[in-house]
């Protein structure tokens, strides 16, 4: 193959690894740490957060609209959106466009509410989708809590791969909904799910979140109530509820009842609140406990469907909940937010259908009455806790352990091998710089195990140069020319790097697959090394002599400090 296709070859590896490596350069040295801190917090706290944002920004520009102030800096994002509506609606886009003629594109405050928060919660989202595309620190290196659950029983033989994803589900509802930190929860073996949570959080709360059960209830709907309470609240939308959700007035409901807010699932599949209020009965009509099975079909009109099973006990109570209350609405409750009121039709034993959604809606419905009706027995095989500042002196000690062994190895090489350890040296480089880009191309996680596996391949890189330059001292000996010592250099040294390499590849291999946790994090470094230096050594390095040879013309090669005269009658450096 010649240089300029080997050289193009080379260009497009490096232009591809800086695509894998640029989310996590620019995750890592080109976010602010508060944009870092936001896109960290569970998507619960990131729509909380985003969610008052956007009221102060809109409170800020109906004052500014009122005195015709100038559109915000910060909210030019609006301007956009408010010249779009006007050309919709046909009228003229208004110029210059201030915080009044952008407002008064909207149909009303809620819309500009609604785009101002859209625009928040986007960046947020993107900026943590930009750092699950990174780099990712282990515990060790990161801080935090690891908690590995064992399923306390036998798993049905029906479908335990459905048990154990609704188990997952479950996890991933109840931790992100306390307002922790985005959680990594993932399934470990067959009935084993393990769980990490980054940042400094609390082992004895993670406990208790993890072993608590699911709030899933079915509670009459009290009908006239729901109707008068509407009404009331129309009347006081400011007045009718405290800053926790209570209402001020009880009396506004009748006794021995509840008024509850009715939810669905936003796009970025959070809990949205609909805007309307349910006055439901305390009393628990059926324990969401009695479910054995949710699943969407069809009607008889080809319509989504959910088809719920449940249990003997559950069918008994709920055959007298229903045959006493026909033509009645029966409200489905998770953890106090109504997901959905049907109506009772007909008397219902043990299966019920629940119709009137569409297809994603009765997806999410179905989801959440197997997950949250799930009575997962969880027991805690182990727990490790990393501190925050525990984590930053790990890094820095390996960042130093591996700066060091680079500096060291590379000082040797320059010493000892003179102008070729100048080829070595940039090889190294270029490996270490294709072996991050691997690793964040696959979203490996760095821990400290990973390290070391990267400090080995330090010395196994620079082994191959040794192996190359050895042979061409050999050749050099016998009185060559430049071209022919570097051709038989590598000719040469090509089976013995290879063979070293594949060996310890299939060693990287078999630890991979047969090992767990730190093991697995240093065999898969130490495979990402190999096949870079492997990389590095034959390829980048067997150029860097043929541009020296063909296009610097250079007579002579530098591979040590002792002359010998070759053949030929040019002095050659050995």
């Amino acid at each position: 193959m010649s240089k300029r296709y080997r050289f193009v070859i080379l260009l497009v590896v490096m232009a591809v690894c800086f695509v894998f490596l640029f989310p996590s350069i620019r995750w890592y040295f080109l976010i602010p740490g508060e944009k870092k801190a936001e896109a960290l917090q569970s998507r619960e706290q990131i729509k909380i957060v985003t969610s008052r944002r956007a009221q102060a920004d809109l409170q800020r520009l109906l004052t500014l609209s009122g005195t015709d102030g100038d559109m915000p800096e910060d909210l030019a994002f609006l301007v956009p959106q408010a010249r779009k509506l006007y050309r919709r609606a046909k009228m003229a886009v208004p110029q210059p466009m201030n915080a009044k003629a952008a407002l008064s594109a909207f149909s009303g405050r809620s819309e500009a509410l609604e785009a101002i928060e859209a625009k928040y919660r986007d960046d947020v989202f993107a900026l943590k989708n930009l750092q699950k595309n990174a780099v990712q620190l282990g515990l060790d290196l990161s801080g935090g809590l690891s908690v590995i659950l064992q399923v306390g029983r036998t798993l049905s033989n029906d479908d335990p791969e459905d048990a154990m994803n609704r188990a997952l589900e479950v996890l991933n509802s109840r931790i992100d909904r306390f307002g922790l930190t985005e959680p990594v929860i993932r399934r470990q073996g067959v009935d084993q799910i393990y769980v990490e949570i980054p940042g400094d959080a609390d082992p004895e709360r993670i406990n208790s979140i993890i072993m608590g059960k699911g709030g899933l209830a079915f509670h009459l709907v009290d009908g006239e109530a729901t109707d008068a309470f509407a009404v009331y609240y129309q009347s006081h939308p400011a007045d009718t509820f405290d800053g926790a959700g209570n209402l001020l007035s009880p009396s506004v409901i009748p006794a021995e009842t509840m008024v509850l807010g009715v939810y669905g699932k936003d796009r970025y599949g959070l809990d949205e609140f609909s805007g309307r209020y349910v006055v439901v009965r305390k009393e628990v009509g059926l324990d969401g406990n009695h479910i054995r099975s949710a699943t969407v079909e069809r009607d008889r009109d080809g319509k989504p469907a959910i088809s719920v099973v449940l249990d003997g006990e559950g069918g008994d109570i709920f055959y007298k909940l229903t045959s006493a209350n026909v033509g009645r609405q029966l409200a489905i409750i998770l953890d106090d937010r109504v997901k959905s009121y049907p109506s009772i039709e007909t008397p219902i034993r043990d299966t019920m259908q629940i119709t009137g959604f569409g297809g994603e809606e009765a997806s999410n419905l179905a989801l959440t009455l197997r997950t949250a009706a799930l009575p997962v027995e969880l027991e805690v095989v182990s727990q490790q806790s990393v501190g925050p500042s525990m984590g930053a002196d790990t890094i820095r000690q390996g960042l130093y352990a591996l700066v060091g062994g680079i500096v060291v190895v590379l000082v040797f090489m320059l010493v000892f091998y003179r102008a070729a350890g100048i080829n070595a040296v940039v090889a190294q480089l270029l490996n270490f710089y294709i072996m991050f880009s691997i690793l964040s191309a696959f979203n490996f996680t760095l821990t400290l195990p990973s390290i070391a596996g990267f400090i080995l391949t330090i010395g196994m890189a620079v082994d191959a140069n040794v192996i190359i330059f050895e042979r061409m001292k050999e050749e050099l000996r016998l009185g060559k020319g430049r071209k022919a010592v570097v051709d038989a250099g590598f000719d040469k040294a090509f089976w013995a790097i290879m063979d070293s390499n594949i060996t310890t590849f299939i060693a990287a291999l078999f630890l991979s697959q047969l090992g767990s946790g730190p093991i697995q994090g240093f065999a898969v470094s130490l495979a990402i090394g190999v096949f870079s230096s492997v990389f590095t050594a034959l390829f980048v390095s067997r150029l860097i002599f043929d541009f020296g040879t063909d296009v610097l013309h250079s007579r002579r090669v530098s591979v040590g400090w002792f002359s010998r005269r070759s053949a030929g009658g040019a002095g050659e450096t050995a």
